[in-house]
């Protein structure tokens, strides 16, 4: 500080900017000012500084205050800097006045002078002017003067504009003023105080601030400082002036009070106290009167405050005393009011106590009002606004005190006309100030205050309220503390032992209703117990008639919490007589040291049942002990010796502990002994059977369950084993079993002990009264009286059978072992399936049996010379053990019932007879069942967690015991397949279970068996494979338990194998165990991956493909933790084993692909996936055949296969190779094996699933892969496949048999035409042509050959567009195609006709050189009789030989028409012969007449019979064939030509209106090709055949051809009517009404020559029947041809045909 001055010397700007860093930009509120330099006068008023350091210093204290002006920042850290700045600011300026006071002083002067200064600054200024007076000292006088003044203006003017703080620090600065310059500060203050005139309120505060801090100046001055604020009193109106007035007065008064108490240190006395006192009591008086009665409590509270020093001035005075007195009902009259009491009170206990001082009471006229209020505040409940109630009750009883002291008479006289009001509240009260009152410090009250209070006490005592006692047993209890013990004898000690009796009656008889009450009996007892110690420890001489209530107490009340007290007052009081009977002694008037007792054995029963809880009640088992010590020569002389040196290390032992470090049996074993010793001194006495008569009262005085009843029945068998008469024992042992409360299952354990306990010296005795018992209760199966003995709560049967067979059997546990075997079977264990098979057979029951088997069984066992002993009740009693396993509940545990049931199997185990194996396996099974499947329990239920762990516990005890008895293999591998359905539980607590069971049962194993026998072949791996996955299970216990699993099973390998397991190996397994801890799962995987690589050399082959497939069995069974774990198992397995595994493939994939479906995880699967994968690389026809196998509909763990094989492209196109032999091998011949790879490639697959593989293949191979190499193999392939999906008889037999494995059929989709299609689709798609791709879609391709009915146009239409866009594969597809032709299988060789149909219209067979071998081929195929579409097809591309290669048709010209000739003549068909038709027609355009040879005749011959047949095709192929033939004819052929045109003329003419449109215009083409043979060349011409288009024009054609035969060959046109008529019958109404028509135009040009030769009747008739027809234009055509008969017939002649023109050639 002082250096930040000096730097303020040398640079004052710089010191500015030091310190004020602060700017706008920071947070401050207003820019900082540079302040004007000082006036003129500056350097007058400091005449010894420089004119230059005065200015450079009023810069330094202006620029510091602006600092101290800033205002805080809103940010804190900013906030909390700036305050550091200001406080620095304040200290400099203070250290600079250390060196320049006058300069700084009048600096701040000056400030403070300044217009418009803030309040901040003043009150700035004000604190920095006050440190430096508290500093400084005497200052200039001149400097002073001017301070004063300006502080006096401001402390006066500042209250006016509300400024209060700031007069507040003006009068500060004036009182630190005071302390060098008093004179100045008092001359102004007084200048300002006038008489009569009222002062400014910070005049006064700021004189009682003077006075208080300069006590002997200020003395000359009060006087009259108090004498003008008398003056002022009326003139004070306001409140606020009244509180400061009152205030002043206040500290004034104090001060007078410490003047006069160090009035010798007072350099001249100047007012006395008397003096004072005068001029204290006007300002007194008008307090109490006026000011008092003020509306505002803030007065009346100024006032009341100040009256206390006041009055300490007032009392001292005897003649203002009496006047204070006369004011006492004016003070009284504030209880009424709102003001707080305690400070009422505090005034009046003031003037009570001075009256009790100074020996001058109150009048007497005004104690009732001074009872009435004191009293009514005692006992009304103090108002809620009340801060001070407890006090103020306390200050209220130093009143009363002092007013019974002043008059104890009267203020017993009030209290007693107070207990007549008979409320509680009020007389609570008055006994709480009656005993304040007798509890009166010195000086003590008299015994005439004391005799009085009594008597108004004892006229209440009749009182039954709570409250109401507890005062009068503390006005007791402090009677007896304040040394008036004989005021208390008689009816104080008789009041204190009711009270003790009812409370104790109330508590024990109490009902849950009344909780209140029954806290508030607590409460009264616990005062009671209270009074009774303070009157046993405080008063002699006790009565007798006390200490026998105190005895009969102990042994009768049923509240025991009271007895520590108790017995520690029978203690004192023992002491007491024993030590007055000493005195007595001495003094030789009695010889004894006893003390009387109603009845010892009572005594010592209860107290030694009581001890058996020693820390109950506040400790009372040391109280009791003592009490014994101390009654010992009462109780039992015999005994006093012992007890003398056993009773103080019981003492000792509980002193040494505490209820929460005690051992409740080792006490009550202690307290056995204790017991058994004591008993020993009586030996050949009545005494042990006496106290167990007494300890068996006592049984019906404790409730059930309790540790004193639970020792009761403890020390009850032990005295009656020691009994001597064994018939005064049994009548007690009866005694007991009639009045125990089967019920409760506390007392009916108790009473089992008890007996359990007796027959260990008394067993017969125990067995007679058992039986005694069974005879009189009249027990049966039809009868049950037990509830007759009982007539308040009557017995239940199954509660007294269940106490009978823990009875028998606690007897077996207790027996001599030399007894034990004599009575097992017969009566103990026949009695006890007796009682249970006799029973409903609830919990209470069940668990009584098996309780009782276990006792009978480990008694048993315990005997050591057992020797053959056979327990023949074994079986009966497993049987019903199992029965009660099996009926508790499976999913949660309500009792220790299975626990008990397995501990009895586990005990009955180790007896003969020995359970078989199968008997074994189902007892571990209903065991096992019964506790894995429990749930786990929660963290916060300790009970059922604790018979969770005990059930576990007894099932590993279960087992151990079974394995033990089958100690090999087998007898493992079935308590593992046991355990196995729980080790693969979804729930996490029963695979934790199941686990823990498993290490067990290895430990057990390994411990027992070790190498003797080894391990069955496989048994290894599928141990391992079970337990491996567990590895990463997600419970931490689960995967620890599994790798010590895994550890016991390598290390039972090891040892049977004799493999070379090194310390490596160890240490690796070790450190996997290690990493099993954490909770990182990749870690975890990490580390069974590595476990697993440490089996797996340890493995023979049989091994690795069990362990294989007991992880493949157990996936899907798990989660996914378990399932990852297993395929990481199977992948290293296989990663390091694949190449040995050559014979076990098919195991191995078999296992895989049977449980893949069941894998839903993708990461799972996948590495299954890669699993197969691998082996497929390794092993790929084995894989291949059994992949193929598999059922469809192909399912996704399938499709995933062929997805993962097809991501590698070229194992994918190995893979592919694989799938079109199988898929070839079908149409193939068949071959025999010759290598094992051969016997999986040629086996028998499923050709719809090799389909989905490949598409699958194909699908998701890289599409940069066009197939290019194998394009005409699958397209090839895929039609054969077509062809053959469409024909079910050529359906693959293992297709057939592998659907059984499905129930329903395959879904629509699966079809191998659609599957087929759809590969094909992929196939062409992936095919460098889109507009081979876009005409297959164009052209309906894939929807033809779906279609069966239009399959081989479908197959064609492909050949077609394949051969038109692939080049480079016609020869390979040619290849293939013939080879196919030959296949076998007929759908194979149509199949291929279809696509050899599209391959002879091109000439790439020519080019090939492969036609000949076609032709052969295709003819043979012509031949067969089998498949009409094979000799269609092969018709068809024969046919197409004429397209392909026309120039090669001569020279095949006989095989041709052989062929289509051949089958033409069979025509089993009309496709065949349409066929037959259209292959001759394509040939016959190739071919000569020549060529033909005497084919030409057979052709026209077959021809013409299809003229009239009904098939559409064949009419229109055969009038085509006709047309071909007209063409082809030369002149060889034709006159016989010539002659076929005539047969064949009016199916011609008559065609040419045949239904089928296309077949007309066929026949009109043919027919006039054939005109010109009638040697009239005009018919033949084109304008011919268009004239002939329709209808009327084919009439005049007609007529005009009749006209010419009439006129040329009459006779063939009579020929052609009469065959004409005959077309009448044909089927088509169109040609009927033809040959209607063209008849009646032959009629009509028939000459009449030939008109007499026709049949008219004939004629007519057969045109009558035609009117019948359906069709009415045959009825049309037909009725006119009738007219133009009827017209020929009527003339008898026909009309002249006209004349034919001639032909102009």
């Amino acid at each position: 500080m002082t250096e930040e001055a000096t730097d303020l010397d040398e640079d004052a700007s710089r010191e500015a900017e030091d310190l004020g860093p602060l700017d706008s930009s920071k947070g401050a509120t207003r820019p900082r000012t540079i302040s004007a330099p000082p006036p003129p006068c500056m350097a007058d008023m400091v005449p010894t500084a420089q004119p230059e350091l005065c200015r450079g210093t009023f810069q330094q204290v202006t620029t510091l205050l602006d600092i101290m002006d800033t205002e805080p920042s809103k940010t804190d850290t900013v906030g909390a800097g700036l305050d550091m700045r200001k406080t620095l600011a304040s200290v400099i300026i203070t250290e600079k006045a250390t060196t320049e006071p006058s300069v700084v002083m009048y600096a701040l002067i000056h400030c403070l002078q300044m217009p418009k200064i803030s309040t901040q600054r003043k009150i700035n200024i004000y604190n920095i002017l006050q440190a430096i007076i508290q500093q400084e000292g005497e200052l200039e006088e001149h400097c002073v003067q001017r301070l004063v003044t300006i502080a006096s203006k401001e402390m006066r003017e500042s209250p006016e504009m509300d400024n209060y703080v700031q007069a507040e620090v003006a009068s500060d600065t004036l009182v630190a003023l005071s302390r060098n310059h008093f004179s100045l500060v008092m001359y102004e203050l007084q200048h300002n105080l006038r008489p009569l005139d009222l002062a400014d309120e910070f005049v006064i505060i700021t004189l009682a601030k003077l006075a208080n801090s300069n006590v002997f100046e200020f003395m000359p001055y009060m006087g009259i400082t108090l004498a003008t604020l008398f003056t002022m009193l009326r003139l004070a109106n306001e409140a606020k002036m009244r509180q400061v007035i009152c205030s002043a007065m206040e500290t004034f008064c104090e001060t007078v009070q410490f003047y006069l108490r160090h009035l010798e240190d007072s350099l001249y006395p100047v007012m006395t106290e008397e003096q004072f006192a005068v001029k204290v009591f006007p300002m007194y008086r008008y307090f109490v009167t006026v000011w008092l009665k003020h509306s505002q409590p803030e007065v009346k509270l100024g006032v009341i405050k100040s009256l206390r020093p006041m009055l300490t001035l007032l009392l001292p005075n005897d003649d203002l005393r009496e006047q204070v007195y006369d004011y006492i009902p004016v003070l009284l009259a504030e209880y009424q009011g709102g003001l707080e009491a305690l400070f009422i009170t505090q005034v009046l206990r003031q003037i009570l106590e001075m009256a009790v001082t100074t020996n001058t009471p109150i009048p007497q006229m005004q104690l009732h009002p001074v009872f009435t209020e004191l009293h009514m505040q005692v006992c009304n409940k103090a108002p809620a606004q009340h801060q001070f109630s407890s006090q103020n009750l306390m200050e209220i009883v130093h009143c009363f005190i002092a007013l019974a002291r002043s008059y104890p008479k009267e203020l017993m006289k009030f209290f007693f006309s107070q207990m007549e009001m008979s409320k509680e509240a009020v007389r609570v009260g008055t006994l709480n100030l009656i005993r304040a009152v007798v509890s009166a410090d010195e000086p003590k009250m008299n015994i005439k205050t004391i005799y009085l209070a009594i008597r108004v006490v004892k006229s209440i005592l009749s009182d039954s309220r709570s409250k109401v006692r507890m005062a009068i047993l503390r006005i007791i209890g402090q009677l007896a503390l304040s040394g008036y013990q004989e005021k208390i004898k008689g009816w104080g000690l008789k009041y204190v032992s009711v009270q003790l009796t009812l409370s104790t009656y109330k508590l024990t008889n109490h009902r849950e209703c009344f909780y209140q009450r029954e806290l508030e009996e607590k409460m009264v007892h616990k005062v009671t117990m209270e009074t009774v110690k303070i009157i046993t420890s405080s008063v002699s001489g006790m009565t007798n008639e006390f200490w026998v209530r105190l005895l009969c107490y102990i042994m009768e009340t049923d509240y025991t919490e009271a007895l520590t007290p108790i017995c520690i007052s029978l203690t004192n009081l023992a002491e007491h007589q024993l030590q007055e009977r000493e005195e007595e002694e001495a003094n030789g008037a009695s010889k004894n040291k006893r003390v009387e007792l109603p009845a010892p054995q009572k005594l010592l029963a209860r107290l030694l049942v009581l001890m058996s809880s020693p820390y109950k009640g506040e400790g009372r088992g040391i109280a009791m002990l003592n009490l014994l010590r101390t009654l010992s020569q009462s109780i039992a002389p015999a005994m006093a010796d012992m007890w003398e040196a056993e009773i103080p290390l019981l003492v000792q032992y509980l002193e040494e502990h505490t209820e929460y470090t005690w051992n409740q049996k080792a006490w009550e074993d202690k307290l056995i002994q204790f017991l058994r010793n004591s008993l020993k001194k009586t030996r050949g006495t009545n005494w042990s059977l006496r106290l167990s008569k007494e300890l068996n009262n006592q049984i019906e005085t404790f409730s059930s369950p309790s540790l004193e009843k639970g020792f009761l029945y403890r020390a009850l068998g032990f005295t009656l084993a020691m009994g001597l008469e064994a018939d005064r024992v049994e009548v007690q042992l009866l005694e007991l079993l009639y009045k125990t409360d089967y019920g409760n299952d506390f007392d009916r354990e108790g009473v089992i002990l008890c007996f359990g306990l007796c027959a260990r010296g008394q067993v017969k005795t125990v067995l007679n009264v058992l039986h005694e018992f069974e005879e009189k209760i009249q027990e049966s199966e039809q009868s049950w009286q037990i509830s007759a003995w009982r007539k308040d709560h009557p017995w239940k049967r199954e509660n007294v059978k269940s106490a009978l067979m823990v009875m028998y059997s606690c007897v077996s546990s207790y027996c001599h072992p030399q007894m034990l075997l004599t009575h097992v079977d017969s009566p103990i264990t026949a009695k006890i399936v007796h009682h249970y098979s006799s029973s409903c057979q609830d919990t209470s029951l069940k668990m009584a049996f098996m309780k009782s088997v276990v006792q009978v069984t480990n008694s048993i066992r315990s005997i050591k010379d057992l020797e053959d002993f056979q327990f023949s009740h074994k079986p009966t009693l497993t049987s019903l053990i199992t029965a009660i396993i099996k009926a508790e509940p499976v999913d949660h545990l309500v009792s220790p019932v299975r626990t008990m049931a397995i501990d009895a199997l586990s005990h009955l185990s180790t007896l003969k007879p020995f359970y078989s194996t199968e008997e074994s396996s189902e007892l571990m099974d209903i065991s096992i069942h019964s506790v894995i499947s429990l749930q786990p329990p929660g963290e916060d239920n300790e009970s059922i967690k604790t018979l969770y762990a005990n059930a576990f516990c007894s099932l590993e005890k279960l087992m151990e015991s079974l394995l033990q008895r089958q100690p090999d293999p087998k007898g493992l591998q079935d308590m593992v397949h046991l355990l196995e359905k729980w080790i693969l539980s979804e729930k996490e607590w029963e695979r934790e279970k199941a686990m823990h069971l498993h290490l067990h049962l290895m430990q057990i194993y390994v411990q027992t068996i070790g190498v003797c026998i080894p391990l069955k072949l496989g048994q290894f791996g599928m141990l391992v494979g079970l337990i491996a996955p567990y590895t990463c299970d997600t419970h931490k216990r689960t995967r620890i338990t599994s790798s010590n699993v895994l550890s016991s099973l390598l290390e039972l390998h090891v040892s049977q194998t004799c493999s070379l397991w090194g310390a490596s190996k160890e240490r690796e397994l070790e450190k996997c165990k290690e990493d099993l801890w954490g909770t990182d799962t990749e870690t975890i995987f990490c580390a069974s991956s590595r476990i697993a690589k440490v089996f797996c050399v340890e493995l023979n082959c049989d091994e690795v493909v069990a362990l294989i497939q007991k992880l493949c069995e157990n996936i899907g069974a798990m989660d996914l933790q378990h399932d990852k774990a297993a395929v990481t198992w199977i992948g290293v397995l296989l990663q390091m084993r694949v190449k040995e595994l050559e014979d076990k493939v098919a195991e191995v994939l078999g296992a895989i692909l049977v449980h893949l479906p069941v894998v839903d995880h993708v990461e799972v699967r996948q590495l299954l996936i890669e699993g197969i994968l691998l082996l497929a690389f390794h092993h790929r026809e084995t894989v291949l055949t059994s992949l193929l196998r598999q059922p469809l509909p192909m399912e996704s763990h399938l499709r995933q296969v062929w997805l993962a094989v097809a991501e590698n492209a070229p194992f994918a196109r190995t893979m592919l190779h694989g799938l079109l032999d199988r898929l070839q091998s079908r149409f193939a011949p068949k071959v025999k094996a010759t290598s094992k790879a051969d016997i999986w490639r040629l086996a028998a697959v499923d050709p719809l699933m090799t389909q989905c593989a490949i598409y699958l293949l194909m699908e998701k191979m890289d599409k940069d892969d066009k197939f290019a190499e194998l394009l005409p193999d699958l397209i090839y392939t895929f039609v054969l496949h077509l062809g053959s999906s469409h024909r079910p008889e050529a359906a693959s037999p293992v297709l057939k048999t592998w659907r059984l494995v499905h129930t329903g059929a395959l879904p629509e989709e699966m079809s191998m035409q659609r599957v087929t299609i759809k590969c094909m689709k992929l196939l062409f798609k992936n095919v460098n042509s889109k507009l081979l791709a876009k005409a297959l879609e164009e052209q309906s391709v894939w929807t033809l050959l779906e279609n069966e009915g239009t399959f081989l146009e479908g197959v064609s239409l492909l050949a077609r567009l394949c051969i038109q866009n692939m080049e480079v594969h016609k020869r390979r597809l040619s290849e293939l195609v013939l080879g196919g032709l030959g296949s076998e299988i007929l759908s194979c060789r149509v199949s291929s006709t279809a696509v050899c149909v599209e391959l002879m219209s091109d000439s790439v067979l020519h080019r090939e050189k492969l036609l000949k071998s076609a032709v052969l081929t295709l003819g043979q195929g012509v031949d067969q009789e089998e498949d009409e579409a094979l000799q269609v097809l092969s018709l068809r591309a024969l046919g197409n030989m004429a397209l392909g290669a026309p120039k090669k048709v001569k020279q095949h010209r006989k095989v041709l028409l052989e062929k289509c000739l051949g089958s033409l003549r069979r025509a089993p068909s009309s496709c065949v012969a349409a066929e037959s038709m259209e292959a001759l027609t394509k040939i016959l355009a190739e071919l000569r007449e020549g060529d033909m040879g005497s084919s030409f005749e057979a052709v026209c011959e077959q021809c013409r019979g299809f003229f009239d047949n009904e098939s559409e095709l064949l009419r229109l192929k055969a009038f085509t064939l006709f047309g071909k033939l007209a063409k082809v004819v030369g002149i060889s052929k034709k006159h016989f030509f010539k002659g076929e045109v005539k047969k064949a003329w009016i199916a011609l003419m008559l065609h040419c209106q045949d239904p089928c449109s296309s077949t007309a215009q066929a026949c009109m083409a043919t027919m006039f090709q054939c005109a010109h043979f009638w040697g009239w060349k005009s018919l033949g011409n084109p304008s011919a055949r268009s004239n002939a288009s329709n209808s009327d024009e084919m009439t005049v054609f007609q007529t005009t051809v009749c006209s010419f035969l009439t006129q040329k060959k009459p006779a063939i046109l009579y020929g052609f009517l009469l065959e004409t008529m005959t077309y009448t019958e044909n089927n088509f109404s169109r040609i009927r009404i033809a040959a209607c028509n063209l008849a009646g135009i032959m009629m009509k040009q028939m000459s009449t020559s030939y008109l007499k030769q026709l049949d008219f009747e004939v004629l007519r008739n057969a045109l009558q029947e035609l009117q019948l027809d359906s069709d009415a234009g045959v009825r049309r055509a037909a009725l006119e041809a009738l007219k133009v008969l009827d017209s020929c017939s009527q003339r008898g002649l026909v009309a002249a045909p006209t004349s034919v023109p001639s032909d102009p050639t």
